[in-house]
C-alpha cells in the first residue's frame, strides 16, 4: 500500500472548498446543487424523486445552473494554447451533458489499467482559463480525469489558478496512478501521443458532487426537537472531565446538560456547543443539530448522574458516568473490530454491557459504519448500540468505510468530540492519544498519510512513561488478505523500539491473534515483542484460511469483541462471542 502526502493534501482542499462551506467562488458548485435539491424537494414526492434520470435534471436545470455544473467542476489557467485529453470510463452509460456541448470531440484513443478502459475526448483551448463540468449526475466511481499538453511543444506550460487548489501533478505515462483514493490502480496502457503529457490527478468521491440519479435516501430514525443520540467520550483528562454529545432536530438551537455527583442535590450546568449538520440527500431530516458539551473540574472517582436537552425541545432522561479513579492502576475496556452499524453488533455492545459493567470506555478498530458519507448510516450505528454509550465513554478510530472515496471522514468527527493532540499536519480528531491511568492509547487514522505521522507516533511513544503501551488503528500489519509493508516500516519498527504491548486492528474480518513479534519476526515472549490482534464485530465467513506462521490463535467467523483487564502489571485478556463464551485468551506479565 502507498501513501502519498500530497493526496491528502488534494482530498483536504477538495474537501475545505467543496464540502464545508468556504467563502470563495468555487463553492458555486456546492451552492448549485444545494439550490437544485432544494427545489426537487420542494416539487417533487419522494416516489418521483427515485425515478429521475439525467434527461429529465437536464430539462429542470436553469442557463445559469447549467453553467455552472458545465464550467466550476475543474478549472486552471494556461500561459500558452494547449489541447485537454479528457479519459472517460467507457463503461459510465451516459456522457457528461456538457462534454460535446462544449467542443470536445472523441478520438479512437484508449486509454487503460486493471480495473477500467477509458475513451479519449481532446478539445484545443487557447492560453487563458479551462473550465470543465461535473462527472454526471449517476455517482459513477471512476469519474474522468484529463491530461494536458501544449500546441507548440517548444513551448513550456505552466498551469496556474487551479481548483481543486491541492491538485497533484502526475507525467502521462503507464505506472502513474489517476485516483487518489486507490494509488495502487495505475495505467497500464498510454497512447504516444498524450505520452509526456501533464496528468491531473483525482478522487472517485468527486462523482457525488452532482450525485442525483437514485441518490436520495431516507433514516430510519429521524430526528426530533427531543434530544438523542447520547454519546459520551473524552477530550480532556479522563479523571476530571466528560464530553457529552447528543442531537436534536433543527428547529432546537440551545443545550445544556445539567449534572451532579450522584447521591448529592448539588446540580451543575455546562452550556453545550451547537453545529449545524447537513447530507443533502437525505430526503427526510437533510438538517439537524448536533451538540456538544465538554464537563470539566470533575472529581476523580466519582459517578454522576446527568441530563440534558433544553426548554425548547425537552430534556432527556437521566443517566450517569463515572470518572476515572486515580487511587490505583487497574481498570478494563473493551473494544471491536469492524462493526459498520449492524445490528449484530449492537446486540453484541449490549451484551458486553450487561456482562462486563464496570469497564472504563469502549473502543472501535475503525469501520463503525459501510458509508461514512450517509448520515442514515450514522444513525443506525448509534440505534443498535442502545443506551450503552450514554454510560460508557466511546473512543473510536476511523476506518477506510468511515472515509470513504478519498472524501474524509467529515461525518466522523461532526459525530464524535475527540481528542485533538494527534499531527498538526491532519484534521484533528482522527488520530490522537490518551492515557488512562497507567496506560497510552495511541488512536491512529491508518487513511490518512502513513509517513506523515510518523514523528507523532515516535513523540508519544519516547514522551510516555506509561507501563503500558497499545496502539488501535484499522489496517492489520499482520493479516493473509493485503500486504501492508509500510505499516511495518514505519509504524512497527517504532512499536519494536518503543515496546508497544499490542496493536488493535479490523478490516480484514477475521479473527487473528499472534505470538510476539518484533522486527517482523516471532519471538519468544511478551516482554520481547507486540502482539498484534485483528477482530471483527460481525459475523465473518472466512474458511481454508491459509497458513499465518506468526498466528496462535484464528478464527474465520467473527462476531466477537475483546474485553482486556489490566491488574497493575498483569493484563488478562480474553475475546468472547454473543453467548459469553471465552473464544481466545491469554497473560501479559510485566
Amino acid at each position: 500500500m502507498k501513501s502519498f502526502i500530497f493526496s491528502f493534501l488534494f482530498c483536504m482542499s477538495l474537501m475545505s472548498s467543496c464540502n464545508r462551506g468556504s467563502s470563495s467562488n468555487s463553492d458555486s458548485l456546492k451552492e448549485t446543487m444545494d439550490a437544485i435539491v432544494t427545489r426537487l424537494y420542494q416539487n417533487l414526492s419522494p416516489e418521483q424523486l427515485d425515478t429521475i434520470g439525467n434527461s429529465w435534471i437536464i430539462q429542470h436545470l436553469s442557463p445559469e445552473e447549467k453553467q455552472v455544473l458545465a464550467t466550476k467542476y475543474l478549472y486552471f489557467n494556461v500561459n500558452t494554447p494547449v489541447r485537454v485529453s479528457l479519459m472517460r470510463d467507457r463503461s459510465q452509460k451516459v456522457l457528461p451533458f456538457w462534454l460535446e456541448s462544449s467542443g470536445f470531440i472523441l478520438t479512437d484513443m484508449v486509454v487503460k489499467n486493471s480495473h477500467s478502459s477509458y475513451e479519449v475526448w481532446q478539445k484545443d483551448f487557447d492560453a487563458g482559463k479551462v473550465e470543465l463540468g461535473i462527472n454526471g449526475f449517476d455517482k459513477h466511481r471512476p469519474v474522468y480525469f484529463i491530461s494536458v499538453g501544449p500546441q507548440d511543444p517548444d513551448r513550456k506550460l505552466e498551469i496556474t489558478n487551479n481548483f481543486p487548489e491541492g491538485q497533484h501533478f502526475e507525467t502521462m505515462a503507464a505506472g502513474a496512478f489517476t485516483y487518489h483514493d486507490w494509488d495502487e490502480l495505475t495505467l497500464e496502457e498510454v497512447p504516444d501521443q498524450l505520452a509526456g503529457q501533464v496528468l491531473f490527478t483525482t478522487l472517485r468521491g468527486r462523482a457525488r458532487e452532482a450525485h442525483l440519479i437514485g441518490a436520495f435516501r431516507t433514516t430510519s430514525y429521524p430526528s426530533g426537537p427531543e434530544p438523542d443520540q447520547i454519546m459520551l467520550s473524552w477530550v480532556g483528562d479522563p479523571s476530571t472531565s466528560m464530553d457529552i454529545q447528543w442531537r436534536c432536530n433543527n428547529t432546537v438551537t440551545e443545550g445544556t446538560v445539567k449534572y451532579w455527583e450522584s447521591g448529592s442535590e448539588d446540580t451543575l450546568h455546562a452550556v453545550a456547543s451547537m453545529s449545524i449538520m447537513e447530507d443533502r440527500l437525505l430526503q427526510n431530516d437533510r438538517y439537524v443539530h448536533r451538540f456538544t458539551a465538554h464537563l470539566d473540574q470533575l472529581q476523580a472517582g466519582r459517578q454522576y448522574t446527568y441530563m440534558l436537552g433544553s426548554e425548547q425541545g425537552g430534556w432527556s432522561e437521566t443517566a450517569s458516568f463515572q470518572t476515572e479513579d486515580n487511587r490505583d492502576e487497574n481498570f478494563s475496556f473493551i473494544w471491536f473490530g469492524d462493526t459498520h452499524k449492524s445490528k449484530h453488533w449492537g446486540d453484541l455492545i449490549q451484551h458486553s454491557f450487561q456482562k462486563f459493567p464496570d469497564v472504563a470506555f469502549y473502543s472501535i478498530a475503525g469501520d463503525l459504519v459501510s458509508t461514512g458519507l450517509h448520515r442514515d448510516d450514522w444513525d443506525q450505528f448509534i440505534h443498535v448500540s442502545g443506551p450503552v454509550l450514554q454510560y460508557k465513554p466511546l473512543m473510536p478510530v476511523p476506518g477506510n468505510h468511515d472515509s470513504q472515496d478519498g472524501l474524509g471522514a467529515w461525518m466522523y468527527r461532526e459525530i464524535f468530540a475527540l481528542p485533538e493532540n494527534g499531527p498538526e499536519e491532519l484534521s484533528p480528531e482522527l488520530s490522537y492519544s490518551f492515557r488512562y491511568k497507567n496506560a497510552l492509547f495511541q488512536m491512529i487514522d491508518v487513511t490518512s498519510p502513513i509517513e506523515l505521522q510518523s514523528t507523532w507516533i515516535e513523540e508519544q511513544l519516547s514522551n510516555s512513561d506509561a507501563l503500558w503501551k497499545f496502539a488501535i488503528f484499522h489496517f492489520p500489519p499482520y493479516n493473509y488478505e493485503e500486504d501492508y509493508s509500510e505499516i511495518r516500516e514505519e509504524w512497527c519498527r517504532l512499536f519494536d523500539t518503543y515496546h508497544v504491548d499490542m496493536v488493535m486492528s479490523g478490516h480484514t474480518h477475521y479473527y487473528m491473534r499472534s505470538l510476539p513479534i518484533f522486527n517482523e519476526e516471532v519471538v519468544e515472549h511478551h516482554a520481547l515483542g507486540t502482539v498484534y490482534v485483528i477482530s471483527v464485530g460481525i459475523p465473518g465467513n472466512h474458511e481454508n484460511m491459509p497458513d499465518e506462521e506468526y498466528a496462535e490463535v484464528r478464527d474465520g467467523q467473527g462476531w466477537l469483541y475483546q474485553h482486556m483487564e489490566i491488574n497493575g502489571e498483569r493484563l488478562i485478556y480474553k475475546s468472547l462471542d454473543i453467548n459469553g463464551n471465552t473464544k481466545d485468551e491469554f497473560v501479559i506479565e510485566k
